[in-house]
């Protein structure tokens, strides 16, 4: 019997994260592992910021879980056109796993994401590490209730601007 209950509970689990999240309901919704739980997001970002310099790129940090829907509709809503193509061109994307809001707690203070607050939180760094934008009021974390336009509209704001062309 308690097989049954669990299979039975295993399934509606999978049908639910299936359904469609309001406006990103065009979109199908698979779940996917972004968040690691291992990672060193101090390696990370600096690794990040090493590359961003190279190619006169922001960094993105995306504070949050694996377990968050909205987490998986910011992803969703990332990998549309223009956005892939936004953050290809301008900006080196770091996911920082904040576990039960619990885990990477002093990254998420460092640079000013109140992880209490909801995710998914940004914060945008320039190519030097300087926080250029941090989100202070749960700005992303209803991505279900959002569009991939409002995605946009962020990245357009925030993206780099190219490097000076030396003049001759």
């Amino acid at each position: 019997m308690f097989s049954i209950s669990r299979n039975i509970l295993a399934g509606a689990v999978l049908i639910l994260t299936m359904v469609p999240l309001s406006h990103a309901q065009n979109v199908p919704f698979v779940k996917k592992h972004l968040y690691s739980e291992t990672a060193n997001p101090t390696a990370d970002i600096a690794a990040a910021l090493k590359q961003a310099r190279a190619e006169h790129k922001r960094v993105i940090l995306d504070f949050g879980g694996d377990w968050c829907g909205d987490c998986q509709v910011l992803d969703i809503y990332m990998h549309q056109s223009p956005n892939a193509e936004l953050l290809a061109k301008h900006f080196i994307v770091v996911h920082v796993d904040i576990g039960q809001m619990d885990h990477n707690v002093a990254v998420a203070e460092k640079y000013k994401v109140p992880i209490k607050k909801g995710v998914p939180a940004l914060a945008v760094l320039d190519a030097h590490g300087n926080l250029l934008y941090s989100q202070a009021n749960k700005e992303f974390e209803n991505m279900r209730n959002m569009r991939s336009e409002d995605v946009t509209a962020f990245l357009n704001k925030w993206k780099a601007h190219p490097a000076p062309t030396p003049k001759a």
